[in-house]
């Protein structure tokens, strides 16, 4: 076996080591980490076999890793986690609270009921005020408060 051949058998089994291992990590993980790299690593593999230089094989597994990411994982997130089910905090997303203090962001004053629990509110907007006994919708979660838009009547 001639010298450019070894080198291009190490080169392979180096790309092929990477895939295994994102595919590995990936299985372990079930998130959507490192798929990403396991095709970049697999069309590395796939350039070392025919010789291609090393660094093209890198630059390769850079930029298809990078396009596969840019493309394909926002598609991949909405269907694959589209039964996964909140919870804690931020279960309380789409949930209705009831105002029991005025909502002000520019006094910064606003307290909400939901779940039993008294939480501080703001608005998504400044300027706007919700009065006591509204029935609002909480939108975010910014640390400690609730950001809420007050539910539009059908």
């Amino acid at each position: 076996m001639t010298l450019l051949g070894l080198l291009s058998t190490s080169q392979s089994l180096f790309w092929l080591a990477v895939l295994v291992v994102c595919i590995v990590i990936e299985i372990a993980t079930m998130g959507l980490t490192t798929i990403w790299f396991a095709g970049g690593a697999l069309i590395a593999a796939i350039l070392a076999m025919f010789s291609v230089p090393f660094p093209v094989q890198v630059v390769s597994f850079i930029l298809v890793s990078f396009i596969l990411l840019l493309f394909t994982r926002p598609i991949a997130v909405k269907y694959f986690n589209k039964d996964r089910v909140r919870t804690n905090i931020e279960s309380l997303i789409g949930q209705e609270a009831i105002v029991v203090g005025e909502i002000d962001n520019l006094e910064q004053i606003g307290r909400v009921t939901l779940q039993g629990k008294e939480w501080t509110a703001r608005t998504e907007k400044n300027g706007v005020k919700i009065p006591v006994g509204s029935v609002v919708i909480v939108k975010a979660i910014d640390g400690v408060k609730l950001i809420v838009e007050e539910r539009k009547e059908d």
